[in-house]
């Protein structure tokens, strides 16, 4: 049988955000009960009482109290910001990966040009300064350009080489920046570093959300 506990419970675990003002009991649960209380008359097909709610949201945070901990791992690393990206997605076929050749060949990384190829398996994003658009879309010229967005930065971090073998850090980092509302249009990690492209006018928030972050000893 569904109960108002197993609807409140699944409602917090589908929102990460929730789940951890929660867990840090930071958020009032008269006020959450009266959100969320619709929604849950509506799973359940019934009324049900306001205290019945607030009941089981207090039962919920008593239980995941401690469950976001932070990994044991060194967080602290130097913040490299890459301004004025943007970002291109064209359709993958086999003409477009030929045509990846030569695009490669248009960053300068020895002036601190940023180029990064992501491949799916349906579409490839390209990561790059916005000054190479132009010779981009020449060189995509008969592909389908899915979306191009603009107007982008990159927020860098380097770890060392634990990065690779400790669960939960990108998870850290993510929450982080979700946290400050902040959208991530890629995420792109190597062995040893992960880089967050986000836009423009969220950029502040995100160098201080990241540096909060690493700055921890």
């Amino acid at each position: 049988m569904v109960t108002i506990s197993h609807v409140v419970e699944k409602m917090v675990n589908e929102r990460p955000l929730l789940f951890q003002a929660l867990e840090q009991d930071i958020i009032s649960f008269a006020n959450l009960a009266e959100k969320l209380k619709p929604e849950i008359e509506k799973e359940l097909s019934k009324e049900i009482k306001h205290s019945a709610v607030v009941m089981a949201l207090r039962r919920y945070s008593d239980k995941i109290q401690g469950k976001s901990v932070i990994p044991k791992f060194d967080f602290h690393s130097e913040i490299v910001m890459k301004t004025n990206l943007c970002d291109i997605a064209v359709q993958k076929t086999p003409v477009s990966l030929t045509k990846l050749q030569r695009i490669y060949k248009l960053a300068d990384y020895s002036k601190g040009d940023i180029l990064n190829i992501i491949q799916g398996n349906y579409e490839i994003s390209i990561v790059t300064n916005v000054k190479h658009l132009p010779k981009i879309k020449e060189e995509l010229k008969g592909e389908k350009i899915i979306k191009i967005e603009k107007n982008l930065v990159a927020l860098s971090l380097h770890f060392s080489d634990k990065f690779l073998y400790t669960p939960g850090i990108i998870a850290t980092v993510v929450r982080k920046l979700a946290w400050e509302d902040i959208n991530i249009y890629e995420l792109i990690s190597t062995f040893t570093e992960l880089t967050f492209i986000i836009s423009e006018k969220d950029v502040t928030k995100g160098y201080n959300a990241l540096k909060g972050l690493v700055s921890k000893k």
